[in-house]
């Protein structure tokens, strides 16, 4: 039997705290959004990570891709609706929908994630409870894949990539608030990071329609951290965000953006 609370569906608001300097939602402001409607979905399926504390696991967001039709504006009410989208031996899935007042997705999202072994700080197998809930009867997105950009006409999938110079380049430290319940970096601060990197005449005249991101390790409390970005053909760049120490990546990601 299909468990009641398997679709989770949060009503926001665009408020001013979340918008930019033409009043539409950000899209860090987005991914928070989701997020949340996803933490209070594994609430009510009892498998949220306090859940699943005493199995010694916890859930870690893999890869996301977003798309962005309309960037929703300061006022406006939405729904995000969101619900798991299958599983296999180790990963699981999750989708995301966004809607406005009119019924009308707005934006969507796709992701995948596993769960670590919190002793070993490995990726372990999903567990049989878990596997027994039944996926909603609902059409699924497709499910994000392996990150590829485009430099001049080659497609090149990026854990091949090494461009010798980037053309924007950023570095913070991790500060206390930007940690998460596991105590590293939250999830929502990657897509922050990144965007953050662009030139201002990137975000002030252009849209974001697509972010890809792959997650590759955890960062903690006071790692400093190298945003870079690099454009690779017209309103596209390669972002990665690399630990300072080790020299090993963190994340990388591709944007797509729009002239407004």
């Amino acid at each position: 039997m299909q468990h009641p609370d398997i679709v989770y569906k949060g009503e926001f608001t665009v408020g001013t705290y979340d918008i930019d300097s033409d009043k539409h939602l950000t899209v860090p402001a987005l991914t928070r959004m989701m997020h949340e409607s996803a933490m209070q979905n594994v609430l009510k399926l009892k498998i949220s990570v306090w859940d699943l504390a005493p199995h010694g696991v916890s859930w870690v967001l893999m890869r996301k891709r977003t798309d962005i039709k309309r960037h929703l504006r300061l006022g406006e009410k939405f729904t995000v609706e969101t619900h798991p989208s299958g599983f296999d031996k180790l990963l699981t899935y999750r989708d995301f929908k966004v809607f406005d007042e009119q019924g009308e997705m707005v934006a969507s999202a796709s992701s995948t994630w596993l769960l670590m072994d919190l002793v070993r700080r490995r990726m372990t197998r999903i567990p049989a409870f878990i596997k027994e809930i039944e996926m909603p009867e609902v059409e699924f997105l497709p499910r994000p894949g392996k990150l590829v950009v485009s430099q001049e006409t080659d497609d090149i999938e990026t854990d091949d990539v090494d461009f010798p110079t980037d053309d924007y380049t950023q570095t913070f430290k991790v500060g206390w608030f930007d940690l998460d319940w596991n105590e590293h970096l939250n999830n929502t601060q990657y897509s922050l990071r990144m965007i953050n990197t662009l030139p201002f005449e990137v975000c002030k005249h252009q849209s974001l329609e697509r972010m890809d991101i792959s997650f590759k390790m955890e960062c903690r409390y006071g790692e400093e951290i190298i945003c870079t970005a690099k454009q690779v053909g017209g309103n596209t760049y390669f972002h990665r965000m690399i630990h300072q120490e080790s020299g090993k990546e963190v994340a990388t990601a591709k944007t797509i953006w729009k002239p407004e």
